[in-house]
């Protein structure tokens, strides 16, 4: 009897998020170390510092910019910190490590051509070595819905149906 490999021939494209991983190392930057007595930005001061400070250890990595202080921290400050940070950072985004993570993953989304799944039966691959933010899960599924076949979770020997188009009823 011939062993037959059902999940290699049911015509299932696996799209793997972890594969949109991107491989730079995450860092926060906190503007409380800026604060006069950890209480308010004074601007001079904080133009100085920016002036000086060694910006390239920045270099390819992911940047969250975020003040951990209950401070009044002036909106130009974020933006003259991103001005400085961004020409050695590979990204730069206000918030935590999960928005920098979100971030990354949205911009890599972004990158799929969504024809390429057209009409196709799509497994979007659960199990990863990465974290991968609910967030991606929910965009890549905005972005697939249109165009998709059915769409599927998990792995393609064990899917959680999502979403099947409806079969057009034909007109005599």
């Amino acid at each position: 009897m011939e062993i037959v490999n059902r999940v290699a021939n049911s015509g299932l494209i696996t799209l793997d998020l972890e594969e949109l991983y991107h491989p730079g190392e995450r860092v926060v930057y906190d503007l409380k170390d800026n604060l006069y007595m950890g209480l308010i930005l004074k601007e001079k001061d904080f133009r100085e510092f920016l002036k000086t400070h060694d910006w390239s250890q920045y270099s390819g990595k992911n940047v969250a910019v975020t003040c951990s202080e209950d401070a009044i921290v002036p909106t130009w400050a974020y933006m003259l910190l991103t001005l400085h940070l961004q020409p050695h950072a590979n990204m730069v985004v206000f918030g935590s490590l999960q928005d920098l993570e979100e971030k990354l993953y949205f911009d890599a989304i972004a990158q799929i051509n969504a024809d390429d799944y057209r009409d196709a039966r799509v497994v979007v691959k659960g199990c990863s070595k990465v974290p991968v933010p609910t967030a991606a899960y929910v965009e890549v599924t905005r972005l697939l819905k249109p165009v998709v076949q059915s769409l599927m979770f998990g792995e393609p020997c064990s899917t959680v149906p999502l979403f099947k188009r409806p079969k057009v009823a034909l007109s005599n």
